[in-house]
């Protein structure tokens, strides 16, 4: 068996840490998992592009996903930590770099590592 290319590695390691948040915050149905899929796909081939990228797709395609959600469903993931006023989506940031977290920008704190959400601290999707 042939070792899996670094590039296909890192794309693997990316759907499995937002797959990992969002089965944590109970919202990995079966036409969200699709939205992950078509992120992996295409940032495939943008880290074909630019294989120095390898170590960002992760942040990518969690800010793909949460895109795609806005879209259809809502904020994902919810902020667990400001417990009054309207609900919003925790942030990746770096946007573009290497170790991405889910920040909170109305409180300035890091809420978890990119994969790490767990249930008692993210919920579903809010209506926009």
């Amino acid at each position: 068996m042939e070792p899996i290319p670094p590039l296909e590695q890192a794309l693997h390691a990316a759907r499995a840490l937002v797959l990992a948040d969002l089965v944590a915050g109970k919202a990995a149905e079966a036409d969200v998992v699709s939205l992950v899929e078509e992120s992996v796909v295409q940032r495939r081939w943008w880290v074909q592009q630019w294989p120095d990228g390898a170590a960002y797709v992760a942040g990518l395609v969690a800010q793909d996903v949460q895109d795609a959600l806005l879209d259809r469903y809502g904020r994902w993931p919810l902020c667990p930590v400001c417990g009054s006023g309207d609900p919003h989506a925790l942030d990746v940031e770096p946007e573009l770099g290497p170790d991405p977290h889910w920040v909170c920008h109305k409180a300035g704190v890091k809420v978890a590592a990119v994969g790490s959400l767990g249930p008692a601290i993210t919920g579903g999707t809010a209506s926009s």
